[in-house]
């Protein structure tokens, strides 16, 4: 999220987490664009997540104590002392892994005792965003006791088999780029259709 009208219509559709992008190399980079005022509008039962790519852990900290940030999202190459020293100030981490040909279960290892979620992404050279989505059959082979968000190219369409995965870790899905009119301003019906579709269990 990066406009400030959009994002207040956006919290009327009731998502749990809203996510702002604080890497200046992506396009939907919220960074100084929006006022903190802004992140203390937000109402208390949608949690607010910042999204980092190597970014200095001191910083990233900083930046979530100013905003209120709870969740701190790690979308670079961090290393699992990174994601301890933020989880140490109090806030849940989540380290995002990029899920391609080849991607090998033993790379999140190292970090299922220093994060509190993981997310998988379709690996870009980009660090997400690219409304790819990776084949999702390799989750039947999930082996941590840590729950995950899934993430990359999902759009109303994968809805039927959302509500069908059957993963007691499957805690939560992560849409971009399928719900937008154009970076970082989300079409505000689809996101509606879709809590509600997702929500109806």
């Amino acid at each position: 999220m990066r406009d400030p009208a959009n994002i207040r219509q956006v919290i009327k559709a009731g998502p749990d987490i809203l996510g702002f992008v604080f890497y200046s190399g992506s396009v939907r980079f919220a960074g100084n664009i929006l006022h903190e005022d802004l992140y203390e509008l937000i109402p208390q039962r949608i949690l607010k997540a910042g999204i980092f790519v190597n970014e200095d852990p001191d910083r990233i900290v900083a930046i979530a104590e100013k905003l209120g940030l709870q969740f701190i999202q790690l979308h670079g190459d961090e290393p699992p002392e990174v994601c301890r020293v933020i989880r140490q100030k109090g806030m849940k981490v989540i380290r995002a892994f990029g899920i391609g040909e080849g991607f090998q279960w033993n790379v999140p290892e190292p970090y299922q005792h220093v994060c509190d979620y993981f997310l998988f992404d379709t690996r870009t050279e980009r660090f997400g965003g690219s409304g790819r989505k990776f084949s999702w059959d390799i989750l039947e082979s999930y082996r941590f006791h840590k729950p995950f968000f899934l993430s990359g190219g999902i759009s109303m369409e994968d809805i039927p088999v959302l509500k069908r995965i059957d993963n007691p870790w499957f805690y939560g899905v992560d849409i971009n780029s399928k719900f937008e009119k154009e970076a970082g301003i989300k079409d505000v019906d689809k996101v509606t259709f879709f809590i509600q579709q997702i929500k109806n269990q």
